[in-house]
């Protein structure tokens, strides 16, 4: 089945010589690239070594089971290892297999965590700065980082909207369907009666766009300077330092004012219109290519309900693979693997099916 990895140890060896080459040092993109390849074959030579040893397990214990009869124990201890090396070697396969499917090219990249306010008013604003403290503390444990961009909050601890940039080792592979409508359904701290409200957040997962991914033309930017504001229109800086920048051709606006610096805050607004520029052109492109195709691997449909937190019962629903788990209170302080490691489990599934 896998004849092809017959020659990765050869493969791994070349790869080592050319990371040996003095030479690779002055061309960083070429040593990562190769860095990574050299990864991805290292594990699969490792899976493959374990694959072919269960194999020749099996060979030898099948002979044994045609050349021995006499002694029944014998025969019952053959057979019991024949179907505990053929269940792993299921295993070894599919890891091979999923190590072998074509990579999503982003998925090494740092993320834009964009969540906004959607029904629900003020309640739904407070649930934004939940998704994000549970978000922030998810990172935390997988050691990346956090960095705000950008900020709408409303004064008593909630969010219109929050964007922040993630960063670390495969962040986007981890959260990249994380992206949709998460219902919240709890009875608000203002409500005397008791009822549970329901209300919505959305929550948008783009890559972090290098430079070299996307050129933009300086005319195809507008520029407008004004003074930060915080919640209840207090001033916060004495100057004008407030960044909204305008991509003309498309209309997409990016507005940044967290940072005093004016120049720091043109930066990070240009940093996140590049990766929402970027991530509008794939979904147009993605749409004309299949419009009737629905959510799937890599397309993130953000006008899907995927989740819902239900806080009286501590239950958290995904609707697209059906999962429920009574877990709310640990999900919300950031042990979110729960969750989203099913998820990338069942993509993984269907694309292998499709890859065969």
């Amino acid at each position: 089945m896998f004849d092809n990895l017959r020659d990765i140890d050869e493969k791994l060896s070349a790869l080592e010589r050319q990371l040996s080459d003095p030479a690779l040092v002055n061309d960083q993109h070429r040593y990562r690239d190769i860095v990574r390849e050299h990864s991805l074959v290292a594990k699969i030579a490792e899976l493959y070594a374990a694959y072919t040893a269960v194999r020749k397990d099996i060979i030898e214990n099948q002979e044994f089971l045609r050349a021995e009869q006499d002694d029944p124990d014998l025969v019952e201890l053959a057979k019991a290892e024949i179907d505990e090396f053929s269940m792993k070697q299921g295993e070894l396969e599919k890891a091979i297999r999923l190590l072998l499917l074509p990579k999503d090219p982003k998925d090494d990249k740092n993320i834009f965590l964009e969540i906004r306010a959607g029904t629900g008013g003020d309640e739904a604003a407070l649930f934004v700065a939940d998704l994000f403290r549970m978000y922030s503390r998810y990172a935390e444990t997988l050691g990346w980082k956090v960095e705000v961009m950008s900020s709408s909050p409303i004064g008593i601890g909630g969010f219109k909207e929050i964007i922040a940039l993630v960063s670390g080792h495969q962040v986007y592979s981890r959260l990249k369907y994380e992206s949709g409508v998460h219902r919240v359904q709890r009875v608000p701290d203002t409500e005397t009666q008791g009822r549970i409200h329901t209300s919505a957040v959305t929550v948008a997962i783009i890559p972090e766009v290098e430079e070299v991914d996307l050129h933009i033309e300086p005319h195809e930017l507008k520029f407008d300077i004004y003074r930060s504001s915080g919640p209840g229109g207090q001033s916060v800086n004495t100057t004008d330092s407030a960044v909204r920048v305008t991509h003309l051709p498309t209309g997409l606006v990016v507005t940044c004012q967290d940072e005093r610096s004016q120049h720091k805050n043109k930066a990070k607004a240009l940093q996140v219109l590049r990766a929402r520029l970027l991530d509008k052109m794939e979904q147009d492109r993605h749409d004309k290519i299949s419009e009737d195709r629905k959510s799937q691997v890599g397309s993130g449909d953000r006008s899907e309900r995927i989740r819902t937190y239900n806080f009286p019962q501590g239950r958290v629903t995904d609707h697209r693979i059906n999962l429920t788990i009574y877990r709310l209170d640990q999900v919300i302080a950031g042990m979110l693997d729960d969750v989203v490691m099913p998820i990338i489990t069942h993509y993984q599934t269907e694309a292998l099916k499709s890859a065969h």
